[in-house]
């Protein structure tokens, strides 16, 4: 499950503009960017010198909520759809520390993750991890591959970590979401992180100028609007909360900012 096609993954790689996860790689300080998402994250940065920090907070919430999922939920299962270009710990790496049998599928719509996935791959031997190329706007195809490797009549998680507010209300993301939950069986998870204009809607509103001037869709919602995507589940304390308030008890090697606002809203929640 490490994409199709015969084309070189090099020669499928768009820099004619910025890509989500490769900004989101550049503000993490990692080296798979290339020159245009390094120019959108510098003129983020020059407007919001904490953004890099923000990065890495919501890094920091899927490593704690996979802490929990894996230690205290007892969680075996994983699909991790948006993931991104690989960040050490990633998600397979914090779950297997705790539980080895652990596996995981990732997802992603950027080829030069797909370039990277042999990374991603490296799984204990008792687990496993599988690599899917694939957007979220594909459910069903995505849904179909995680099959190959994830019992989908056991529980498991579904983590959707800064992935919704790339999906403008013109992709129905509650209806993609509903889709991808409909699936799980019951005593499954949903982890959801999403950016928020709440706290600081004028650096927010300069982000999402910026972002659509490069082409990238960014949608920011209010936390009634993000607590849509958990309709029919039941929230796990503490609920639906700014990211830093997720569990900060299960942290390991985080650093705080007094002047970022981190405009993030995070929760996970089961399926009854």
């Amino acid at each position: 499950m490490t994409g199709t096609g015969a084309e070189p993954v090099a020669a499928r790689i768009d820099t004619s503009g910025p890509h989500p996860a490769r900004v989101y790689d550049w503000f993490l300080g990692g080296k798979d960017n290339y020159p245009v998402d390094e120019e959108l994250g510098r003129r983020i940065m020059s407007v919001d010198g904490t953004a890099r920090h923000v990065a890495r907070t919501n890094r920091w919430f899927m490593q704690r909520v996979t802490r929990w999922l894996a230690g205290r939920a007892g969680v075996r299962q994983y699909l991790d759809i948006g993931t991104g270009i690989p960040t050490e710990p990633n998600l397979h790496q914090v779950a297997q520390r705790i539980a080895p049998e652990c596996r995981v599928v990732y997802a992603d719509n950027d080829p030069i993750v797909l370039k990277h996935a042999e990374a991603l791959l490296r799984s204990t031997p008792e687990g496993a991890t599988a690599y899917i190329e694939a957007d979220v706007r594909r459910p069903d195809h995505i849904l179909e591959q995680a099959r190959t490797c994830l019992d989908f009549t056991r529980p498991l998680a579904l983590s959707l970590v800064a992935l919704t507010h790339f999906l403008g209300d013109e992709d129905d993301p509650y209806g993609l979401v509903a889709r991808l939950v409909d699936a799980l069986p019951s005593g499954s998870h949903l982890v959801l992180s999403q950016l928020t204009a709440d706290f600081d809607p004028v650096g927010v509103g300069r982000g999402v100028e910026m972002y659509k001037a490069g082409g990238v869709t960014l949608a920011p919602r209010t936390r009634a609007q993000i607590a849509r995507f958990f309709t029919g589940l039941d929230l796990v304390e503490p609920g639906l909360v700014q990211l830093t308030d997720w569990r900060p008890e299960l942290a390991d090697g985080e650093s705080t900012d007094p002047n970022a606002v981190i405009s993030l809203y995070g929760a996970v929640a089961r399926k009854p």
